[in-house]
């Protein structure tokens, strides 16, 4: 299902990467002072006090309520006041965290000498082929590359820093990232022959992609004339045709278009148009290379179409027409077409129908899941089926063989979950490309468990670790402690807490301890192993994951029960997990500190304004702060699209006062928010489509006009990143640097134990 939304993302599961919010490079400002404005903004050359910018009153009137809002104006991101604003506050966080310096750096060495610099990714058959990504010390991007089964009968591994033998590069990043300051790939598609790559950058942080059709043998360009695109991309079968998605004017995917590689842009052909502004599309290919898959779905609501891949050109076929509420996903295999649908269940069902299903009266439900299941996902094999789904707060992988004709009785084997013997284990199904295999690569990991990735024979149900994440230096999760604990929210419900400590900190009610949220778009908060998080734990931290409403982890009624006009629930819930840490004597009261990045830095701005005494130092990453004001607005991205999750301020009064009484900023510039705020530390990029630097910035900017009178006012250090998206710096070493700088603020903001 299209899920495009305002999000740091889910759990990394890359070796190399960490669910922490997102990287953001120090701006040196070595070489000059502080900049001034031409406006009435007070920026201090000695920097005594942190920066105020400009306020200009702007009229927002709506439903008769009117609101004075002082920073309007950031609205204009190509205003050169709110760059020098930037600047002046990039300028602010370095002198007042310059003591940190040495401590950052410490944090950094910890965490690098922890890591395998010099690595290569588990390497996965496809035809000919065994394909993989490999990186290089002191290189800030992965090689992707490829060798024949001929020459390597068994995986490919590493021998020192040799490359494997008879190597094909097929994208090296760090050759095609010089020059810019920031590189990201969108997809990276080989042909069905193998003969060509095609792959789609981001060269700004802006989300919008630039394809690149490379032959693999020479590493000829043959093309590099579509740019601007969705990023997504998927061949044709005779490699002549590549299909993409164009964004409008709101960064929504409207569009998919077809591509005749060697052709000018302007001869391209439009294959799917998608009026509907609360729809965006997206393009792919089935595992088996036979369809293009169209996807089309808003938040609520969905519609795929299919093409035979063999013939471009034809017109696509819709496999259910759109219905409002219902929801579903596909999985073509061979003259098959596995649906994952909630027709008749809010927890989803598995359904088969033949590959040329027009109706949802062609689907024959397959018995494989209960009630109180939900049903995430299906992926489809020749001889057997695998269904992920979530049930009891945790994620699980069911197998069940196939044979004969599925829309019969005994089409379907035996089912069994995959065991996974731990407690608070992610299990999710990894990198499957052929139809035709014995085998199911599956990947999990636990907050004690580095990465593992796993293949599963499904007739012995026995498991091979393929890989395991490396911890150099040692690491074992016997010196760690995991569990589940459970809050209490105000009218009752019962919300799950994962947390984990090293074995010899004393839950005495003394440790420091950090807490992690999200709660939207029903994108679960699952438990991810973190080199990086070692560095607090082996201090005595306790690092828990508040797994509030909004999210999905406790099924599909979860995230249902903390959107629209339930969205209150996500706070009072992360709230009430707080409490129970303190009040359980896990984490000491004032020692407490919160996370969460995107619309988990929404929640971070609520809880700042609702429950301030809650926390001694809150982080909020690329925080969906000024969210009322996104919302009303439908040319901004993503703004028409979120109505199904926050509802439609523009139309509807009781939408308009509810956002209105959470929004951050709101809060603040409205004067609903009259106490001191815990220590904030603020991050931001540039050039982030998602979550426009406006909004942090107009929230910093009224937290500082509110200080102004407030004589013990706690400090906010606020960074943006000029070269970045809403993931932040792209580059590898980037990135542990300034999660290493973001730990370090966080250790200093914290205060110290009390003498027993």
């Amino acid at each position: 299902m299209i899920r495009v939304c305002r999000k740091t993302g889910s759990p990394a599961w890359d070796d190399l990467k960490d669910q922490r919010p997102a990287a953001r490079r120090h701006t040196d400002r070595s070489d000059r002072a502080p900049h001034q404005t031409g406006g009435d903004g007070v920026y201090d050359a000695r920097m005594q006090q942190p920066p105020r910018p400009r306020r200009e009153p702007t009229r927002r009137e709506h439903h008769g309520d009117v609101l004075e809002d002082p920073y309007a104006w950031m609205a204009n991101r190509d205003d050169p006041d709110l760059l020098a604003y930037l600047e002046a506050e990039n300028a602010w966080a370095a002198e007042r965290t310059e003591h940190l310096t040495h401590l950052a750096e410490t944090i950094y060495e910890e965490f690098r000498s922890r890591i395998r610099e010099t690595d290569l990714s588990v390497p996965v058959r496809h035809d000919r082929w065994w394909y993989y990504s490999r990186t290089i010390e002191a290189e800030q991007y992965p090689v992707d590359g490829r060798v024949l089964l001929t020459d390597h009968p068994q995986r490919p591994s590493l021998e020192g820093a040799a490359v494997p033998m008879g190597e094909q590069v097929l994208l090296d990043q760090n050759a095609a990232a010089k020059g810019h300051d920031f590189f990201a790939v969108g997809a990276s598609e080989v042909s069905h022959a193998g003969d060509l790559i095609a792959y789609a950058a981001d060269l700004a942080g802006d989300e919008r992609y630039d394809v690149r059709v490379v032959r693999i043998a020479t590493g000829e360009v043959l093309d590099e004339a579509v740019r601007r695109t969705g990023g997504a991309l998927a061949w044709s079968l005779d490699g002549r045709h590549l299909f993409y998605t164009r964004l409008d004017d709101a960064w929504r995917p409207h569009q998919v278009w077809r591509h005749e590689v060697g052709t000018p842009e302007a001869r391209d052909v439009l294959v799917h148009d998608e009026p509907d502004e609360r729809f965006s599309v997206g393009v792919g290919a089935s595992r088996d290379d036979r369809h293009i898959v169209i996807a089309i779905g808003s938040r609520t609501t969905n519609e795929y179409r299919i093409l035979e891949a063999d013939d471009p050109l034809g017109t696509p076929r819709v496999v259910a027409e759109r219905r409002q509420g219902l929801e579903y996903d596909i999985e073509p295999v061979g003259e098959h077409l596995f649906v994952v649908h909630n027709a008749r269940r809010t927890n989803f069902e598995v359904a088969v129908a033949p590959i040329t299903c027009t109706s949802p009266d062609e689907w024959v439900p397959l018995e494989l899941t209960s009630q109180d299941e939900y049903v995430t996902s299906i992926d489809g094999f020749e001889d057997f089926i695998a269904v992920s789904l979530r049930r009891e707060g945790g994620t699980a992988v069911r197998v069940i063989g196939r044979s004969g004709d599925l829309t019969t009785p005994g089409g379907l084997g035996p089912a069994h979950d995959v065991e996974v013997g731990e407690p608070l284990v992610t299990i999710r199904v990894g990198s499957n490309p052929e139809t035709s295999t014995r085998t199911l690569q599956l990947v999990w990991a636990s907050l004690v468990t580095p990465r593992a990735v796993i293949d599963y024979d499904v007739a012995s149900r026995t498991s091979t670790i393929l890989k395991q994440q490396e911890v150099l230096g040692g690491h074992d999760p016997a010196d760690y402690v995991q569990r589940r604990e459970w809050a209490l929210s105000p009218e009752g419900t019962r919300v799950p807490i994962s947390l984990v400590h090293h074995k010899d900190t004393p839950l005495d009610g003394t440790a420091p301890g950090l807490l992690h949220g999200y709660g939207a778009y029903g994108i679960p908060s699952d438990p991810w192993f973190s080199v990086l998080r070692l560095s607090l734990l082996q201090r005595g931290w306790v690092f828990a994951i508040a797994h509030v409403r909004g999210g999905s982890e406790m099924g599909r009624s979860w995230y249902d029960a903390g959107k629209l006009e339930h969205k209150g629930n996500t706070f009072t819930d992360f709230v009430a997990c707080a409490d129970h840490l303190v009040a359980s004597e896990i984490v000491a009261p004032g020692r407490l500190a919160a996370e969460g990045g995107s619309a988990g830095g929404l929640l971070m701005g609520v809880v700042v304004n609702q429950a301030p005494d809650r926390f001694c130092f809150v982080h909020a990453s690329v925080p969906f702060v000024d969210a009322l004001t996104t919302i009303l607005d439908p040319s901004l991205p993503l703004s028409v699209i979120e109505w199904e999750e926050w509802g439609n301020p523009v139309q509807d009064p009781a939408a308009y006062a509810l956002m209105k009484s959470y929004s951050p900023y709101d809060s603040v510039v409205g004067g609903a928010v009259a106490g001191p705020h815990p220590t904030l530390l603020v991050t931001t990029s540039l050039h982030d489509t998602r979550v426009y630097v406006t909004e942090p910035a107009k929230w910093v900017a009224a937290l500082r006009w509110a200080d102004a009178d407030r004589r013990d006012a706690a400090p906010i250090i606020f960074r943006t990143e000029i070269a970045a998206g809403h993931g932040g710096q792209s580059g590898r070493y980037d990135q542990w640097r300034q999660w290493a700088w973001e730990t370090a603020v966080l250790l200093d903001a914290v205060p110290p134990a009390q003498p027993g």
